[in-house]
């Protein structure tokens, strides 16, 4: 679980780490930025809609809960698309759906109209260009890859704070009706980045060798084999208890800071504080976590971010003035950009290319129920209180507890198979080795001929040439 997987996707194509992969990651970067901003960034049309449909705020806020269990929850969905159909033609219908379904919203006549095309419509189309966009740029980046999801994961912070003043000058200008219909266009650039996920051509030589390996992939729709992988069970144990606390604090440090005292204006400036920090946070933590030192340790670096989340929502919970929730805001962009930044880094290590498709499917799904109990239970513990610090204890103590998960269950669990395997491999290559010793000087012969046979056609592998100290001599 700590060590990364060779990722050679099902076509046998190495990843390239470059070229083309760089088009795909401006792709994914948009993709998470609308996937992830967007639903918060609907919430500017909430006081419209409750004055024309004349419903209270828990009624609007199912819009941004549909929207989110839809993108978590139809994660299965998404594998089983992608693994029939392909990820670039599946990213094209949902930045269709997504986009309808905010068109459609906007002549809708009642708030269940709503739920309908702007929750369900618009969540199923950015689940649908979300999930394929990971596994493309799992697909094309190896080496490379902890930057490139440091780098696409900071999509999410930058059209937060784009959509959302976005949406204030669209509903002051155009009304609800209209900003949706804007918002619904704007949607339509997923089918562009849709359209650049160009799938990996296969070599040639390898074309005829590899096709029915193909075909028993395809077979697999949603391959629940992942389960028999210890480190893919405890990755999604401690993800789904993460999720039930990570995003309770941003939900409720601007009503914390109103509570203070503190005016509308100012107290949200907290989330664009948090969010500046967040953008700088995930870059700089995926370059952290392509360190050659640092990479095959990358689960105890997620492990340290969660710990470092939950210390600071604990520490969050004695603020007592603005000052204070600003420092809290700081040192939780900064941990909250390295989860975010790992997250998904750490499953394609897990898992590989070949599975990711359907390990991140029914990691989505297990976390989609944590996000539907996280907000709501803290809710209703600050209506039972009235005190915002207990909600941030029970915060950091359930985001420090899946970090405490993560880090040994793959101590205690991975790492000993992990030797295991080790010492059995070793035992294996050197009865490999007494068996060479005894060999003829004919099978000597015909051993080095095949080498120099290998070494000749190893370099046109993957059409580019290899160049390493073994095969230059």
């Amino acid at each position: 679980m700590g060590a990364v997987v060779a990722d050679d996707g099902p076509s046998g194509v190495k990843a390239p780490d470059g070229g083309w992969g760089w088009a795909v990651l401006f792709g994914c970067f948009i993709i998470t930025g609308f996937s992830y901003a967007f639903p918060k960034a609907v919430s500017v049309f909430f006081k419209e809609l409750i004055r024309e449909f004349g419903i209270g705020y828990s009624d609007t806020a199912w819009i941004s809960s549909i929207l989110l269990a839809m993108l978590y929850g139809t994660g299965p969905l998404c594998s089983v698309c992608v693994n029939r159909f392909g990820c670039r033609p599946v990213m094209l219908v949902g930045g269709l759906f997504a986009s309808m379904g905010m068109v459609i919203a906007s002549f809708c006549t009642s708030i269940v109209q709503i739920y309908l095309t702007a929750g369900v419509i618009t969540g199923l189309g950015l689940a649908l260009n979300f999930q394929p966009s990971l596994i493309m740029l799992n697909r094309y980046f190896d080496k490379r890859r902890p930057l490139a999801n440091g780098l696409s994961a900071a999509g999410s912070p930058v059209f937060l704070c784009a959509l959302s003043p976005l949406g204030q000058i669209l509903q002051h200008e155009y009304g609800w009706r209209g900003g949706f219909l804007i918002l619904g266009g704007m949607l339509l650039n997923c089918c562009v980045c849709g359209a650049l996920m160009r799938p990996l051509e296969q070599p040639k030589k390898t074309e005829a060798t590899n096709e029915p390996a193909e075909k028993k992939v395809k077979k697999k729709l949603l391959d629940f084999s992942v389960f028999k992988d210890g480190g893919f069970v405890i990755y999604a144990l401690a993800a789904s208890i993460m999720v039930l606390g990570l995003f309770v604090p941003p939900v409720f440090v601007v009503s914390y800071a109103k509570d203070l005292g503190y005016q509308d204006t100012k107290a949200a400036f907290l989330l664009t504080i948090l969010g500046f920090i967040d953008i700088f946070a995930r870059p700089i933590c995926g370059m952290v976590a392509g360190l050659k030192w640092v990479r095959p340790r990358c689960v105890y670096l997620f492990s340290f971010a969660m710990i470092f989340n939950g210390f600071t929502d604990l520490m969050g919970s004695m603020s007592v003035d603005y000052g204070g929730l600003v420092v809290f805001c700081i040192f939780f962009g900064i941990s909250y950009g390295m989860v975010g930044a790992l997250q998904f880094e750490v499953l394609m290590a897990i898992v590989g290319t070949q599975k990711f498709s359907s390990a991140i499917g029914l990691v989505l799904l297990a976390e989609a129920m944590a996000v539907l109990i996280g907000p709501p239970s803290a809710g209703k513990l600050l209506d039972a209180t009235g005190r915002y610090m207990f909600v941030f204890i029970i915060a950091g103590i359930e985001v420090t507890t899946s970090a405490l998960v993560l880090a040994l269950g793959n101590f205690f669990c991975i790492n000993k198979k992990s030797e295991e395997s080790h010492t059995k491999e070793e035992a294996a290559e050197r009865e490999e080795l007494n068996k060479s010793e005894d060999k003829t000087p004919e099978d000597a012969k015909v051993d080095s001929i095949e080498v120099e046979q290998f070494l000749k056609d190893e370099p046109e592998k993957n059409g580019e040439v290899v160049t390493n100290p073994e095969t230059c001599v």
